[in-house]
């Protein structure tokens, strides 16, 4: 029997509505310069950073919580979370690759 896997459902919540942000975000500043969409990434990007470390220092804190023998702390809560974290480090570390190959792609141009 398979049970809905609700950090997953809204982990995708959250990126269909960031996607909705980029679009709507993206075509209002269609009319504008292109200092404000260098501003709505760098928001984006830092958003997404603090997130990461959010999520990092609640599992680090939970784990230790369990470790010293918290009664409301459970091995299934910190498994999940520290899993989260993982992904989330994870998913920050493959957009910084792929900003620092767009960084280096960018330099190679001739102009």
């Amino acid at each position: 029997m398979t049970v809905p896997v609700n950090p997953l459902t809204s982990a995708l919540a959250q990126m269909q509505s960031m996607a909705a942000q980029a679009a709507s975000g993206s075509a209002a500043a269609d009319g504008g310069s292109g200092a404000a969409t260098a501003g709505g990434f760098a928001a984006a990007l830092k958003s997404s950073l603090d997130k990461i470390s959010g999520d990092q220092q609640k599992a680090v804190g939970e784990s230790q919580a369990f470790e010293l023998g918290a009664g409301n702390v459970s091995l299934n809560d910190v498994m999940v979370d520290m899993q989260k974290a993982n992904v989330g480090f994870q998913f920050g570390l493959q957009v910084r690759n792929k900003l620092v190959a767009a960084y280096t792609d960018i330099m190679q141009i001739q102009v």
